[in-house]
């Protein structure tokens, strides 16, 4: 498959602590400390860095980019906010439920109008309420965390007027002054009224209330002028805007449309979040996640919980109101801390044999050595998506030949791949050849395949590429602890390009920052490095993103077994796998399609999520199958996690292929992705398992993908199918 340059991107007990930093820009004006503070980045408290060096790698050329952040933090690549960073123009971010814009003399922001149509659910940002300071100004971003961003409002070479914070999955902004100083609204708020705390000020905008309220005392309605649309500041001074949300809640508690119910939220909403911090618990059968957001009084925060959020812990107060967003109705709580479980998913290398049959088993083996015999004559691709999934292709091939007893067969896949993988993982490739390596980019902090695809240059796709190393790696090195440790210096730097537990320090700079490309708010991954996009950043291929954090976890394994200290890696990638996961199944394969957010949409898959949209598309292909394909691939032992509910999976299909009627014919299944297609029907049991490997074996060689072979999906449809007796 093919997609343009922008590619899909176009991301026991320990806990994500989130220290406060001042700042001084980088590649923007200079700016001083701010009295909003900032976080440095994110900490897994009691782990350290992991133990790699990038600066051992070839130099990559330096990336062009302009950046609005602070010197001494990491650039923010694949987050929720890297528009807010990158590029000649600010783009708009999504907090959500709110989105937020930075204009050319301050800010705006605005409560999206989330609409289904069609294949679509839009909630683009439209500004409804703009704060202008009548002076130029540029946003740079001097702090963030798990879930928190810190803006500066810089004019000139060091004129510091403010800090906004944005809060991940807050209605409420929070802004304090720098300087005495005027802020100009665009709407007109007057003193509050039906109980609200003293102070307050309240617009109606489109039927809905917008309240604005000092912070630590200062009194914001009385600081307003007399049309209520210029608000005076002195230094230090705090303000926050929060919007109503709907009611009643999700529990059937009283609204906050209610008067009493708003007046609890504004009142929490003026204790400003100055942090956040992420916790996490792995068990046998389940993975716990809790956020808390801390603030500047310790008091409770007004935070909203996601639908993938919906088996919470009762740390908070919920069912406050609600609000419509592109990932479906979010409920309001009012609480310090938000847990949710997710279901456990163990890795496994390989698939499980031991159920076939003789017949399947010779007829098995034939297929393994037809195909081993094409993968052993073709030179695997230099890039590093196309060559890291022919390296994990070719590492499943293995494992059936060795598992089928086929050794001469295993022995020369072993060798070949080995060989591969030793090549790419030379830490000084880069300076002995132009391919089939990796180098250090100096400005972005983050590791660089020599031949770029997809714009992993700029920071795309990175989990993407990477997974399907570290799987490999996983899988040859589960039992050999020498390869372990041999190709150990470059497979942790990719690991930890990705995914460190904290901030990696590189000369003296910029750090390669902690969990790089997961968004743990809203449990999934980001794949643009610089998301140049109005409605935020996206992802596609949910299925690849899981899969990466599999190849961590099995690296990690691998690792463990050859007395490699894992520094506590293994239960962060099952904390990590078990997360993305549930996300991906909650908004791209099997989101609730009554939920009223989705009303109107005409798609049983959104394969392509931004914060701003989400929809039935992708970058590559406008066929249906592909929409579903791309949220399947790379199919192996983990990828049950597709089938949770059967029930969807066959209703996915129906909409992939056009038909509800599955077994009609080959004809089908002659679609692009159609081996993934099938692989996915074999969750629906085992009699559909058993139709879906008479398709497959007679499939059409342009229907197996480039990172998959006709052999590892008969043994994977073998094995589901095997239940029949």
């Amino acid at each position: 498959m093919t997609r343009p340059l922008a590619g899909r991107a176009a991301s026991l007990g320990l806990a994500v602590a989130l220290l406060a930093a001042g700042c001084t820009t980088a590649q923007a004006p200079a700016a001083p400390s701010t009295p909003g503070g900032g976080a440095v980045g994110t900490v897994v408290t009691g782990a350290a860095a992991p133990d790699v060096d990038p600066a051992a790698l070839p130099e990559a050329e330096a990336a062009d980019v302009a950046m609005r952040l602070a010197d001494g933090l990491a650039p923010p690549t694949n987050r929720w906010f890297s528009g807010l960073v990158f590029g000649d123009t600010p783009q708009p971010v999504f907090p959500l439920p709110l989105a937020v814009g930075m204009t050319a003399s301050g800010f705006a922001y605005g409560l999206p109008d989330v609409r289904a149509e069609g294949t679509l659910v839009a909630g683009g940002y439209a500004p409804q309420v703009q704060i202008d300071l009548r002076e130029t100004v540029t946003g740079v971003v001097s702090g963030y965390d798990a879930a928190t961003v810190t803006v500066d409002l810089v004019a000139g070479d060091d004129v510091v007027y403010g800090s906004l914070v944005l809060t991940r999955g807050s209605p409420v902004l929070h802004y304090t002054a720098a300087r005495g100083q005027d802020l100009h609204l665009s709407q007109a708020f007057s003193p509050g009224t039906g109980g609200l705390p003293d102070g307050v000020a309240t617009a109606e905008i489109g039927g809905r209330a917008h309240a604005l309220l000092g912070t630590g005392g200062f009194d914001a309605a009385g600081a307003l002028d007399d049309g209520g649309t210029t608000l005076a500041l002195a230094e230090g001074d705090g303000v926050s805007w929060l919007v109503a949300p709907d009611g009643p809640g999700a529990d059937g508690a009283a609204g906050a449309g209610a008067d009493g119910a708003f007046a609890e939220l504004v009142e929490a909403a003026g204790d400003p979040v100055v942090g956040s911090e992420v916790g996490y618990e792995v068990g046998s059968e389940e993975v716990t996640t809790s956020l808390t957001y801390a603030t500047a009084s310790g008091g409770p925060a007004v935070v909203v919980r996601f639908p993938h959020q919906a088996d919470a812990a009762d740390e908070a107060t919920c069912g406050l109101g609600s609000y419509a967003t592109v990932l479906g109705t979010v409920d309001v709580c009012r609480g310090a801390t938000l847990g949710w479980r997710s279901p456990e998913r163990e890795p496994q290398v390989g698939l499980d044999l031991s159920g076939l049959e003789p017949a399947d088993r010779d007829e098995l083996a034939d297929q393994v050595r037809a195909d081993a015999a094409t993968s052993l004559e073709e030179v695997r691709p230099a890039d590093t998506y196309f060559g890291g999934k022919a390296l994990a292709r070719d590492a499943n091939l293995w494992t059936l030949a060795r598992d089928l007893g086929l050794d001469d067969v295993a022995s020369r896949l072993h060798e070949s791949v080995v060989a591969d993988l030793r090549t790419w993982t030379e830490p000084d490739g880069c300076a002995q050849r132009a391919e089939r390596c990796f180098t250090w980019d100096p400005v972005l902090r983050t590791v660089v395949g020599q031949v770029s695809g997809f714009g992993t240059d700029e920071g795309n796709d990175h989990h993407f590429h990477y997974g399907y190393f570290l799987y490999a790696a996983g899988v040859l090195a589960a039992d050999d602890p020498e390869l372990a440790e041999e190709v150990a210096p470059v497979v942790d730097l990719l690991a930890a390009d990705v995914a460190a537990a904290a901030d990696v320090p590189v000369d003296g700079g910029a750090p390669l920052p902690a969990l790089r490309v997961l968004d743990v708010v809203t449990g999934h991954s980001w794949a643009s490095g610089q998301a140049p996009f109005a409605d935020g950043n996206n992802q596609e291929s949910a299925s690849e993103a899981v899969a990466a954090w599999h190849g961590l976890a099995l690296w990690a394994d691998a690792r463990a077994a050859a007395g490699l200290d894992d520094g506590g890696l293994a239960d962060q990638a099952r904390w990590m796998l078990a997360l993305e996961a549930d996300s991906a199944r909650a908004y791209w394969t099997d989101f609730d399609t009554t939920d009223p957010a989705a009303d109107g949409l005409e798609a049983s898959v959104t394969s392509l999520v931004w914060d701003g949209k989400r929809e039935r598309a992708t970058w590559f292909s406008a066929e249906q199958s592909a929409a579903l394909g791309i949220l399947v691939l790379p199919v192996t032992g983990i990828s049950t996690y597709l089938g949770d509910d059967p029930d969807r999976v066959r209703a996915n299909l129906a909409e992939a292929l056009g038909t509800d009627e599955l077994w009609t014919g080959p004809e089908v299944w002659d679609v692009m992705f159609g081996d993934q297609l099938l692989m996915y029907a074999g969750l629906l049991g085992p009699q559909d398992a058993a139709a879906a490997l008479d398709v497959a074996r007679d499939l059409p060689d342009e229907r197996i993908d480039d990172g998959s072979t006709r052999a590892w999906t008969e043994a994977w449809l073998m094995t589901r199918a095997a239940a029949l007796g």
